[in-house]
């Protein structure tokens, strides 16, 4: 039985604790471009979908051959503990893209919101509320691989990077974009300073993805004075970048902005853009292969009796045919072996890479 080699922090853990423990991807110090089997565009016809779990706080991903039947490939338990790599003890949002160098980019937020009850700490939350608010944090989480399966890691205090980001109150949702003028991956999430209004910042990642490298700018001005904007996700269409994001005005609901840039200049569209008539968050956008058709995948966190997550299909991102949510009858998405999916990403593979991902689970 494969185990997860506990470098994260420079500790290793005792096999007999590593035992205990359901994550099986391998954390490493330092992984070689050599280890990358690039692979086309048109050969990625398979599909990766990182997600965690309410009651995991932990990474857990799912593979699809077709984009509409998904199969947890650990059998709906998590890959990777955020035990072992959050210094809150848990992670959420993890978002996962592949680089111009053929790696894999993981970032994810470094938060556990039910520490208290589960024991991981005394209070409620890692700093003051009346201070910092409901789930504040400080930190993001940067991996990255060229195989799915061995991993570098950082926790990257974003507190600590500049005295700009020093009162922040959270750092949330991180997504990574290649930016072609740049030629650097952009990194951009959701924060706020102490209390005050969320909104949505981007800055730049090192080539080994273990810090930002620039003073968060601003990505958004929402034009709603008080009112915040989270979990933003940007899809280059052509010239065009879509910004697809929650706008708490109207709890739950997608809004969605469109520039020629990547970081700025996004105009405001009031129209909403999922189906949904209960919460959503977390959208995120991904390409049927060999089609113009795109999928937007939302979290329905206010699904009763418990959260699962929705999809609506585009050709022109004006129109956005509602398609169910995943296991409804009416829907063609299937989520064969897990439940209760949040804050997802989609990612195109190779049917040879989803095979190996799955084979190295095999018990």
């Amino acid at each position: 039985m494969k185990t997860l080699l506990a470098l994260t922090l420079g500790v290793a853990l005792a096999a007999s604790a590593v035992a205990q423990e359901t994550p099986r991807l391998t954390i490493v110090q330092k992984i070689a471009p050599a280890q990358a089997k690039r692979s086309l565009e048109k050969d990625r016809s398979a599909y990766l979908l990182s997600y965690f779990k309410d009651e995991t706080h932990s990474l857990h991903f799912a593979v699809s051959l077709d984009g509409y039947t998904f199969t947890d490939v650990n059998s709906g338990e998590p890959v990777l503990n955020g035990h072992a790599i959050a210094e809150q003890k848990g992670i959420r949002d993890p978002h996962i893209m592949r680089g111009p160098d053929g790696a894999f980019y993981l970032a994810m937020t470094d938060l556990h919101i039910f520490a208290q009850r589960e024991g991981l700490r005394t209070t409620e939350w890692e700093r003051d509320g009346d201070q910092y608010g409901w789930g504040n944090n400080r930190a993001l989480i940067f991996m990255k691989s060229f195989d799915l399966i061995h991993w570098t890691h950082r926790i990257v205090r974003v507190d600590r990077l500049f005295p700009e980001t020093a009162r922040i109150g959270t750092a949330w949702a991180p997504q990574t974009i290649y930016d072609p003028q740049t030629r650097k991956l952009m990194v951009y999430y959701s924060t706020r300073n102490g209390k005050e209004t969320d909104h949505m910042v981007y800055s730049y990642a090192d080539p080994a993805f273990t810090t930002l490298t620039a003073v968060p700018k601003d990505l958004f001005t929402y034009p709603v004075p008080g009112k915040g904007t989270i979990d933003g996700d940007i899809t280059r269409v052509g010239d065009k970048y879509h910004l697809i994001y929650v706008a708490h005005d109207k709890p739950g609901y997608l809004r969605q902005a469109v520039s020629s840039k990547i970081n700025r200049d996004y105009v405001y569209d009031a129209t909403k853009v999922d189906p949904e008539t209960v919460a959503t968050e977390a959208p995120t956008v991904w390409r049927r292969h060999g089609t113009g058709t795109y999928v937007l995948m939302y979290d329905v966190f206010g699904a009763k009796p418990v959260n699962t997550m929705g999809f609506s299909e585009t050709t022109n991102f004006r129109t956005f045919k509602d398609i169910g949510r995943f296991d409804e009858a009416r829907s063609p998405m299937k989520a064969t072996n897990f439940v209760q999916a949040k804050h997802g990403a989609v990612v195109a593979i190779t049917p040879a890479e989803a095979r190996k991902l799955q084979a190295h689970f095999v018990h």
